[in-house]
């Protein structure tokens, strides 16, 4: 006679606080991992991204279950190994009053607020040293995603000839500058979503139940 063997389930809040590790760790595993979802930081970033001039290229993404959306080509790897970051692809040309724009989108008083400024005051006095004309066209290169493996070519708006060396080189900083503040967004996205407090909700919401040990019985 085959042996049925009975296990009695426990709300989240019914566990004891080892047993609640145990969980979190579970579900940071093999939930958190599987839907996280960048959505509105790719958003964030296509918005001021589009303030500074910046254009990020569309790329059709699959969703799980089917279907498919478009979102900028942003493409990072994270967040705890060397060589992770972010790069995107698109094309920058210049944007009157972005500055002004841009302080009237941001708070101004976050780090990354005022990183967002320095980009912005810097692409205003390269612009204008260049008489308004330089464009840039970003594109992912080689097998990682940090900025450094993003190419960026620099160019003249309707002029034959090329930017000076110190110009090219300064827009190629800040482009990868840029990356490197949606990488800062993705990380700081990551830290919320994975914090106990956004965890215990998730799984609170769902309503997953557990043994008393904390494991998660399928």
């Amino acid at each position: 006679m085959p042996v049925t063997k009975q296990y009695t389930l426990y709300q989240f809040d019914e566990l004891s606080d080892r047993a609640k590790e145990k969980a979190r760790d579970w579900f940071r595993q093999y939930v958190f991992t599987d839907s996280n979802d960048w959505e509105h930081v790719y958003e964030d970033a296509a918005e001021i991204g589009e303030i500074l001039g910046i254009d990020l290229r569309q790329r059709r993404a699959e969703l799980y279950g089917g279907g498919f959306r478009y979102e900028p080509s942003i493409y990072f790897s994270g967040f705890w190994s060397q060589g992770d970051g972010a790069c995107f692809e698109g094309v920058y040309t210049y944007k009157p009053g972005m500055l002004k724009a841009l302080r009237a989108h941001i708070g101004g008083e976050s780090e990354g607020d005022k990183t967002l400024i320095n980009i912005a005051t810097r692409l205003q006095a390269l612009q204008r040293k260049n008489f308004y004309r330089l464009e840039a066209r970003m594109k992912h290169s080689g097998h990682y995603y940090h900025s450094g493996c993003m190419s960026v070519d620099v160019s003249l708006k309707d002029e034959s000839r090329w930017p000076d060396d110190e110009s090219e080189l300064e827009l190629k900083t800040i482009m990868r500058d840029f990356a490197d503040w949606i990488y800062h967004q993705l990380e700081r996205e990551q830290e919320y979503q994975s914090s106990d407090e956004q965890v215990d909700e998730n799984i609170k919401i769902n309503e997953y139940t557990f043994d008393e040990d904390g494991n998660r019985e399928d």
